[in-house]
């Protein structure tokens, strides 16, 4: 007799050596690789300067960063060639799951493109746009996503609000293929 045990979906992202599962354990995603209010690490992004870059990374990992969070939005700068720049760069070094963070497609896709792995996307929203945009990367390279609960009329002020954005967001990752673990 054939006995099969029945698969188990998992929410999980991988890098080339380790593969972090998102489940009732907290997960803690490094987010000092985002320039926003960081002065020096736009001026490094700018620069080209992956040292400092390597240098908060390995921080991040070294204080218990199971993740990282690589955002490159600078203005003036060629985001997509600068996203798989510090992918390259991070992955040559450390060994962790990285969240590739973008306003826009094109820097996602490189990311997602030159990552060795299955990575997180952050983000997708409800915006038609959006939507548009980020789910076929997301189906191409099997990543996960992080959605936000915000549409075309803003973050919406109730629960059930949020939660039908939520639903939309499911429901139109479903309509592609995206498996719903991810």
């Amino acid at each position: 007799e054939n006995r099969r045990t029945p698969s188990v979906l998992k929410t999980r992202v991988a890098s080339y050596a380790q593969t972090i599962e998102f489940d009732e354990a907290t997960v803690v995603i490094g987010e000092r690789l985002n320039p926003t209010g960081k002065k020096k690490l736009k001026e490094a992004l700018l620069a080209g300067d992956m040292d400092y870059v390597m240098k908060e990374a390995l921080t991040q990992v070294s204080e218990g960063a199971k993740v990282l969070d690589i955002n490159c939005g600078v203005p003036g700068a060629d985001e997509p060639a600068l996203m798989k720049q510090v992918v390259q760069s991070i992955q040559a070094v450390l060994d962790v799951p990285l969240q590739i963070d973008a306003a826009g497609a094109a820097a996602i896709e490189a990311g997602a493109r030159y990552y060795n792995g299955k990575p997180l996307i952050n983000s997708v929203n409800g915006k038609r746009c959006s939507l548009d945009a980020v789910l076929p990367i997301a189906k191409r390279y099997g990543a996960c996503l992080i959605g936000l609960t915000l549409d075309d009329e803003g973050i919406p002020s109730t629960v059930e609000g949020r939660f039908a954005v939520a639903e939309k967001i499911v429901n139109e990752a479903l309509k592609i293929s995206i498996p719903k673990e991810n």
